[in-house]
């Protein structure tokens, strides 16, 4: 039986207005029937400070720490916590909420989409696995996360190797269309992560530093040989083909639909009505 073709996007490295104007325009097009199913990777210039869509940026960001360190900074049209993106790949994956391997609950939905990212471990020699919260305590956690950082809170169907988490992902439905984006790191900073957040005091944040340690970890810390940027894309390339059983077609942006990101880019996501007001 012949594969599905879906389109991938490579966008490189983009501005953070830029790369949600992207995913929000793709959805949009998806949803007028206008494009098909794709899978795009970027990443984004300059580093960036990205917030959930519920989060109050005002109330947990350190904001002198973000333009201190040159940071950019964006919300998300997806929930979930502060993402610090930098040395990682990031990808999205916008497809219809009707596709016929699309499961109707987002639980379900997140857990096929990314099969594709576990796929991608695996090309890379990691042994990764899908963590189901079981106890009530762990799916209380993730109704109320405690932490602002995306890295500390559980979520379900947690992609994690050797018991550490190596991604985060959020997803969000609109106008029939499911929009799934997230972080694959290859390389993390701490410190500099930290650093972006409020917290009573120092001791508090000394005490969540040191937990997070044991949670979450970035790929070059669990390889002798380091990944790079070009060896990941071609990895989770494969491993989306392999995980989702479709074959990617890849994709240039025209003129005229670069142009419609720009403007979303600009009006939306560069505002700081969007970024702040929340």
């Amino acid at each position: 039986m012949e594969k599905e073709i879906w389109r991938f996007i490579d966008s490189g490295n983009c501005s953070p207005a830029y790369n949600m104007a992207l995913d929000e325009v793709l959805l949009e097009w998806n949803s007028e029937g206008n494009f098909p199913p794709v899978i795009r990777f970027y990443g984004w210039n300059p580093a960036t400070l990205s917030v959930g869509y519920f989060q109050k940026a005002e109330k947990e960001i350190d904001f002198e720490a973000v333009k201190r360190n040159g940071l950019g900074f964006v919300r998300r049209p997806t929930g979930g916590r502060g993402v610090l993106h930098d040395k990682e790949l990031t990808y999205s994956v916008i497809v219809s909420e009707d596709h016929p391997e699309m499961p109707k609950t987002v639980t379900e939905a997140y857990r096929v989409i990314s099969e594709g990212i576990l796929q991608g471990f695996r090309e890379l020699g990691l042994d990764a696995y899908f963590a189901v919260p079981r106890t009530e305590e762990e799916k209380q956690g993730l109704k109320n996360p405690r932490s602002a950082v995306c890295f500390d809170a559980p979520s379900w169907y947690e992609l994690v190797v050797e018991g550490r988490k190596v991604a985060g992902s959020a997803q969000t439905r609109q106008k029939g269309v499911i929009l799934q984006h997230g972080s694959i790191l290859l390389d993390l900073d701490e410190d500099l992560l930290f650093s972006l957040f409020k917290y009573p005091s120092d001791r508090v944040k000394e005490r969540m530093q040191k937990n997070f340690k044991n949670k979450a970890v970035a790929v070059n810390a669990l390889r002798e040989t380091k990944v790079t940027i070009e060896e990941a894309k071609e990895a989770f390339r494969r491993g989306f083909e392999k995980g989702l059983n479709i074959k990617l077609e890849s994709y240039k942006l025209t003129d005229e639909e670069h142009a419609a990101v720009m403007k979303l880019a600009a009006e939306k996501y560069e505002s700081d009505e969007w970024n702040y007001k929340r």
